[in-house]
């Protein structure tokens, strides 16, 4: 076998080869290849790797080579710090870049480098999540940022840099679900909304607690009008249960929103 290279075999008999080094007493797998020459290819790629610092973090992707980019990144990453982390992490003073691709450089604070260390990012149709306890989670719940929140309604990167996911760019601006806050003569206000066959507006309220709770009030009195649609619940946080229902009982919901559950056909809905 050349140099790196390490022969096997899939379950149904088919021969790979395997390409693999040693680094200052750390094994690491440089991946799997059709062909003995690919796999030694790759190896001597990965050589080159740790001794060339022209390749950088910004032009790895630059030109083609047999290791993946996550691969070479991989490699950046120790060349340079010292550390092998098995995801496209490059450490920086203070905070790390999460190369999904050459293109996609996010960035986070250092708190959650042994996060991203054992949760590969994965993109899908614009959103972020990782695969936790065979879940997909989006990357925003950690910040308190529900699923569904759109960026610059519900949240804001502060210094405009929407790949910038440390702690202190992201703003959240509306908490809960069907909430959305303005502001008005300087006074900020929040307003509730429900979507029936279009949103109906709930109200307007000087809180974003009443606000939410509100939302719930709708959604249980469309479920009691024999709407069968999944509402998803507001958790109000610092709230005790008798708080709650004392708040849930005088909160005010719109009279057009009940005449329409009062008087609405069960065949439009």
């Amino acid at each position: 076998m050349l140099p790196g290279v390490f022969q096997a075999k899939q379950k149904n008999g088919t021969i790979y080869y395997r390409s693999n080094f040693n680094h200052k007493g750390k094994h690491i797998s440089l991946g799997s290849f059709a062909t003995e020459q690919l796999a030694h290819d790759a190896y001597k790629e990965a050589q080159q790797l740790l001794q060339d610092f022209s390749v950088t973090p910004y032009n790895y992707g630059a030109t083609e080579r047999v290791l993946s980019p996550e691969k070479q990144m991989l490699l950046i990453n120790l060349r340079d710090n010292g550390i092998y982390i098995k995801n496209p992490i490059y450490l920086h003073k203070g905070y790390f870049s999460y190369f999904l691709t050459p293109a996609e450089e996010y960035k986070f604070d250092i708190d959650d480098l042994f996060y991203y260390s054992s949760h590969k990012i994965l993109k899908r149709q614009g959103h972020l999540y990782v695969n936790d306890y065979g879940m997909q989670c989006s990357i925003l719940s950690r910040y308190g940022i529900k699923p569904y929140a759109v960026a610059g309604r519900d949240y804001l990167f502060a210094n405009g840099d929407s790949w910038d996911y440390r702690y202190a760019n992201i703003i959240i601006k509306n908490r809960y679900h069907g909430v959305v806050s303005f502001t008005k003569a300087g006074v900020t206000r929040y307003k509730t909304l429900i979507h029936l066959n279009g949103y109906f507006k709930i109200g307007t309220y000087a809180s974003e607690t009443k606000a939410a709770i509100a939302y719930n009030k709708a959604a249980d009195l469309a479920h009691t009008a024999g709407i069968d649609k999944n509402f998803p619940e507001n958790y109000i946080e610092g709230v005790s249960p008798k708080e709650y229902a004392d708040l849930y009982t005088a909160v005010k919901i719109s009279k057009k929103y009940t005449d329409y559950l009062a008087n609405r056909s069960p065949i439009s809905d």
